[in-house]
């Protein structure tokens, strides 16, 4: 079974609609501003390693974590700042995290591609490519033995889509009928390859081939991403097993903050995209049109989220690194 969703422009906005989408604006105006902050510390050779930015794809994440509960389970790509920020995290330790501080999450040793939260249900970011499929599925398991009603959402990119651990673990769920969500996250270029180039046919068809229940939507849209997931949520949490959730999106940075020349794609594309298909002023002209914000109001919240941003960059950058002696504690691999 197969669909595509989008929002309806000119749908009428309903009584705490205002409330509900200036949060959702928040939360991606934060991970916008999270991600350029990241992309500063590393250009100022502050920051170690790499980052994968989200920036371009704040919708997708916004959209489906805003639909979760705490309770409800994550698992993350290498370009995962994004859905942790929109599970919950705090952007103070996942900056420490990031500078290899003590106070980072994962006492600063799990870096960028690396951070988990469990307190707030996510299970970890991967740089494995797919190799987050068998701990969200695992975890989709634990809930339904143990009844917890918990859902497990499995983010990935579409690179993944080459992977078979994806394939069979979906293959279990469906067996097993486990509440389980599989998004991918098409923002079209496997590091440096359209992904028409590497895979072959329908994607929403993999899903169909297991008896997986597939929807497209526009990734861009954090209304119809939201809404939908509301669906898959409640249908998995009923026992109809798990679902699969094609979400077409696009990343404006490139595949890291080293990738800046981009000449694999146009700059004709990519202007596009940030003119017409940006998904936090996607948000803001249906809001405006809708007359539940304005301008002011608007520019108000994106003043305060960047200065909490600041501040939390700060903390990162005065607090200490763990103790040398530590460097054995808390690695398994």
């Amino acid at each position: 079974m197969k669909t595509t969703v989008a929002a309806n422009d000119k749908a009428v906005a309903k009584k705490g609609d205002a409330e509900k989408w200036l949060g959702a604006y928040r939360r991606m105006t934060a991970i916008r501003a999270f991600e350029e902050q990241v992309n500063d510390l590393y250009t100022r050779a502050i920051m170690p390693g790499l980052a994968h930015l989200y920036i371009g794809e704040e919708a997708v994440a916004v959209g489906i974590c805003d639909a979760l509960t705490k309770e409800d389970y994550i698992t993350s790509t290498h370009r995962g700042h994004g859905h942790c920020l929109a599970k919950g995290a705090s952007p103070d330790r996942m900056f420490a995290e990031l500078l290899g501080k003590e106070a980072g999450y994962c006492k600063g040793k799990g870096g960028s591609m690396h951070i988990a939260d469990p307190s707030t249900g996510n299970l970890g970011a991967n740089a494995i490519v797919a190799g987050s499929a068998g701990i969200a599925t695992g975890a989709a398991f634990s809930a339904k033995q143990l009844k917890t009603g918990s859902v497990a959402v499995c983010f990935f990119g579409e690179g993944a889509l080459g992977q078979g651990v994806l394939y069979e673990v979906m293959n279990l769920a469906a067996i097993w009928k486990l509440p389980a969500i599989y998004v991918c996250e098409n923002n079209m270029y496997n590091e440096y390859t359209h992904f028409s180039e590497v895979t072959a046919g329908d994607i929403l068809t993999r899903a169909e081939g297991f008896g997986v229940k597939g929807v497209r939507v526009d990734g861009q849209d954090v209304r119809a991403v939201n809404a939908t997931t509301e669906e898959l949520v409640a249908r998995a949490r009923k026992g109809d097993g798990p679902s699969f959730l094609l979400c077409d999106t696009y990343r404006y940075r490139g595949h890291h903050v080293g990738d800046m020349n981009r000449e694999y794609r146009t700059k004709q594309e990519e202007g596009l995209w940030l003119t017409e298909r940006d998904p936090i002023k996607v948000l803001t002209d249906w809001m405006v049109a809708q007359k539940l914000t304005d301008a002011a109001q608007l520019a108000s919240i994106e003043k305060e989220v960047r200065a909490e941003i600041e501040k939390a960059a700060k903390f990162a950058l005065d607090t200490p690194y763990p103790k040398p002696e530590e460097v054995d504690q808390d690695v398994y691999a």
